[in-house]
């Protein structure tokens, strides 16, 4: 099922039929309420109480982070439209690939179709409507004969004009054809004289009836009226004229463009008994070559026209405009019906926007959700496999409109953070006007921030970054432009040398996630510096899946998305503090303790009043930074002590943990200290963890999260215990989670410990670890311990286990040691295929060629080189 809701919010949608918005200027002229209706004048005022009006203000308020009414959802629209580069109007055409452009509507109201190129990935082309040509070309000639006609209004004159009407009408069509800007045709004939069309043959014989249609016109011009082609006679004839043109007009270098009908939904100007397809069924079978269109589900004739389209080779349903003009219920069994009979290469979809943009944000979000309720149900129920479901939605939103109308488009995926609807997707991360105003207020509130860091985290945990002035920073979010980083950028190791299978070829963009912008703390009054953590995306602004911070993005979403989770995460940040001095060249860690008497929570170690302003220091900075600290103390070995922060949702957490572990360090030099998080600094020592507290809600499946947990453990210490000299600590009975695969209830020498209901702290994990993926990884097979029901094998053990006998180990359901060293943790990893495919096959070989790369790199070197080589960087 993942696979096919990922292929409903990525696939690109070519809408192949709508409309020009309209000019700043003219938006007054139009009503707003409009957007979720085609009543109008009074009965407009009713439609805020319809289902369509209630559930658009709805998601409106949601994209827009406004209060659910009608007023409030118009005053923040009103907001967007003031802001520059129409951002607005491209944030309401995310997920469009390209818009067929029908522009016979609304004449010099509107923008062209080209402008609206600069809201789509591909160009936008035309779609000529029949009638608009029709009249724009008897306007013409009524100009021209004017004088002529009221002069002399007879048969004759009138054959005149008619010819030469007629045969402009013929040079236009013909043209048409032919420029590639167009791409299709459309008539509206079921406004004018409804789809009931005669024969061309019953046309041609009734030579009185076409005069009286001519006369008919002519009086209407010179009575003052608008031109309109409503006659019932030369509607009909002209749509007979154009029809044959276009069926003749395929060759070997030219394909026929598709003719679209209006049926069905429409306003009151239509009769909606003759807007039925059904009457089309003779003029489909008079031009069988040419390919029709029936567009807006013909509802509420969806049925009839699914037939029509599943038995005439040439015809094609159209299921647009009841997005977001029907119900939610309404909308589903549209899509139902029309799939009932209607093979999906017949399908297509389109948004029928007009005037306004919302009307297309409405749509995208709302046949996305259409689709993911009845395909998902169809899978859900075996009536279709997943990749059968995503066929559809590809024919539907793409396939098919690409295929018809000659676009030769390609079809790649959307960016996954541009797809989805106003519940799957915080509009904050979307937008880049929000990114400029979360900057901007910053800069207000921190007038003395003159640079910012962009931070990143490699799969070595080195903790990268580029440093931009403040107005630079400010500048390129103005102008939508990234910082360019080298695509080796995820398989460096920590002396920059790249791993096999990365080069210097290509890049990346840096792109910042204001929603963890901090001030960097350590700098006390200046505060002169801010931070804020950055993923990287493709070019075209897809993310890049073997980015750390995106991988555990994916995996919140997905929580979030398939039940409902949320999480809560929590760091124990232990750090050793160092003395260090040179010897022949090489700095060395060591030396004499920095506090006397140190022990585990002792007043002792607080006792020193220089490493007292230590931890004062650090405590005011990360206050400073907005990075609470619940408490702090000493910790078992000399010169370690513990900072425990707040919890928070897993993407601020780690963006929070990385922050706390920079601030600490920076003060720590400041006083003449290596501040360092390697898990065994001081080898006779105890050593230092980063355990993990984790709580989830709601909390009713919280045993089946960590029963999935438990369950890929093994392969889980690859990320958690990522350095060989991270077993230095993996060790029994030294209240560091020991090495059996367990749980127990208030049992630190468990790698699980049981807290209290969902709250539990994972114990096998330390400094050396890049958090993000350590979270993918361990969420992610929480996350699929619930979406698989899993089983709680282990009961709740309540000694040490190194302690117990087999046959008692066995009664708790402990049969598996973990890992004794790297190379065994990697090997676990790389033979668990479901843990790769929850949190990504090109994530895990990249964490993979890294880590071994890095193993060899550091068996080359002395031990005690390597140790203080490692506590230098770590």
């Amino acid at each position: 099922m993942d696979c096919l809701i990922e292929a409903i919010h990525r696939t690109p949608i070519i809408d192949h039929h709508a409309h020009n918005l309209l000019l700043p200027t003219e938006l007054a002229a139009r009503p707003f309420l409009s957007i979720t209706t085609e009543a109008a004048d009074g009965a407009l005022e009713h439609t805020k109480s319809s289902l369509s009006h209630l559930r658009a203000v709805k998601q409106l308020s949601q994209v827009l982070e406004c209060e659910p009414t009608w007023e409030a959802v118009e005053n923040r629209i009103r907001e967007e439209r003031r802001k520059p580069k129409d951002a607005w109007a491209r944030r309401c055409f995310e997920g469009i690939e390209t818009v067929l452009v029908d522009d016979g509507l609304d004449g010099r109201t509107v923008h062209s179709y080209e402008w609206h190129n600069f809201l789509t990935r591909s160009p936008c082309k035309r779609i000529v409507r029949i009638e608009a040509v029709a009249e724009d070309i008897i306007g013409r000639y009524f100009a021209d004969y004017d004088t002529v006609i009221r002069k002399i209004d007879s048969p004759k004159s009138r054959v005149i004009f008619a010819s030469a009407v007629l045969e402009q009408f013929r040079i236009a069509i013909r043209a048409a054809t032919t420029d590639p800007e167009v791409v299709g045709f459309k008539s509206v004939i079921c406004y004018r004289t409804g789809l009931a069309v005669p024969s061309l043959k019953d046309l041609l014989s009734d030579a009185a009836k076409r005069d009286e249609a001519w006369a008919s016109l002519i009086s209407r011009h010179l009575s003052g009226k608008h031109t309109r082609l409503e006659q019932e006679h030369l509607n009909p004839y002209f749509l007979h004229v154009a029809s044959g043109i276009i069926e003749l007009s395929a060759n070997a270098a030219q394909h026929r463009k598709p003719l679209q009908f209006h049926t069905g939904l429409g306003d009151n100007d239509i009769s909606l008994r003759l807007s039925s397809p059904t009457y089309l069924q003779p003029f489909i079978k008079e031009y069988p070559k040419l390919p029709i269109v029936l567009l807006h589900a013909s509802y509420p004739f969806t049925r009839e026209a699914g037939y029509l389209a599943s038995v005439y080779e040439n015809v094609y349903l159209d299921i647009g405009e009841v997005f977001p003009m029907v119900s939610q219920q309404g909308q589903e069994q549209v899509v139902s019906h029309a799939l009932e009979l209607c093979p999906s290469e017949k399908l297509t979809w389109s948004t029928d926007g007009h005037w306004f943009p919302e009307t297309y944000l409405l749509a995208v979000i709302q046949i996305r959700e259409a689709l993911e309720r009845v395909l998902g149900e169809y899978v859900e129920q075996k009536t279709l496999e997943a990749a059968q479901a995503i066929r559809i939605v590809e024919d539907l939103l793409f396939r098919t409109s690409n295929r018809l109308y000659q676009l030769n488009l390609p079809l790649t995926p959307l960016s996954s953070n541009k797809t989805k609807t106003p519940s799957r997707l915080s509009p904050r991360n979307t937008s880049g006007t929000k990114d400029l105003a979360i900057l901007k207020n910053f800069i207000d509130d921190n007038p003395t921030a003159n640079f910012l860091r962009l931070q990143w985290l490699d799969y070595t945990s080195t903790h990268r970054v580029r440093l931009l002035p403040i107005k630079r920073a400010l500048t390129l979010l103005q102008e939508g432009k990234f910082i360019s980083i080298t695509k080796a950028v995820l398989g460096l190791l920590q002396t920059d040398m790249a791993v096999m299978g990365f080069s210097a070829v290509g890049a990346y963009n840096l792109v910042p996630c204001f929603n963890s912008l901090r001030r960097d703390g350590s700098h006390y009054q200046l505060t002169n510096h801010a931070t804020v953590p950055c993923e990287f995306r493709e070019e075209n602004q897809d993310p890049v899946s073997m980015c750390p911070r995106t991988a555990l993005r994916t995996i919140v979403e997905k929580a979030r998305d398939r039940q409902a989770l949320k999480f809560l995460v929590g760091f124990e940040v232990e750090v050793v503090f160092m003395h260090y001095e040179v010897v022949d060249g090489e700095v060395v860690y060591g030396g004499a303790p920095v506090s006397h008497g140190h022990g585990w929570s002792s007043t002792r170690a607080l006792h020193d009043s220089g490493m007292m302003g230590v931890l004062e220091a650090i405590v005011g900075s990360l206050e400073r930074a907005d990075i609470g600290v619940q408490q702090f103390h000493p910790e078992a070995a000399p010169g370690q002590y513990e900072f425990i922060t707040d919890p928070l949702p897993p993407l601020q957490a780690v963006d929070t943990l990385l922050a706390t572990r920079d601030i600490i360090s920076t003060i720590a030099a400041r006083f003449n200290l290596r501040a360092t998080y390697v898990p065994k600094p001081i080898p006779l020592a105890a050593g230092s963890g980063s355990h993990i507290h984790i709580s989830m809600s709601p909390e009713t499946d919280y045993e089946m999260f960590y029963a999935g947990i438990l369950k890929h453990l093994p392969a889980l210490m690859a990320f958690t215990y990522c350095n060989e000299s991270s077993y230095e600590r993996a060790v029994d009975s030294v209240w560091a989670g020991g090495r059996w695969v367990t749980w127990g209830t208030q049992n630190r020498e468990a790698p699980l410990r049981k807290i209290k209901d969902s709250h539990w702290e994972l114990k096998a994990a330390d400094g050396f670890a890049n958090m993000y993926l350590v979270l993918a990884a361990v969420l992610g097979a929480g996350l699929q311990g619930v979406l698989d029901k899993e089983e709680m094998a282990w009961r709740d053990c309540q000694v040490d286990p190194a302690e117990l006998n087999e046959s008692e180990r066995k009664d708790l359901g402990i049969k598996d040691n973990l890992p004794s060293n790297l190379q065994e943790a990697l090997r676990f990893l790389d033979q668990d295929v479901r843990l790769k495919e929850i949190v990504g096959e090109d994530v895990v070989q990249t964490f993979l060629a890294v880590k071994r790369a890095e193993a060899e790199m550091l068996e080359n070197m002395e031990p005690e080189k390597r140790r203080h080589w490692l506590i230098e960087r770590y």
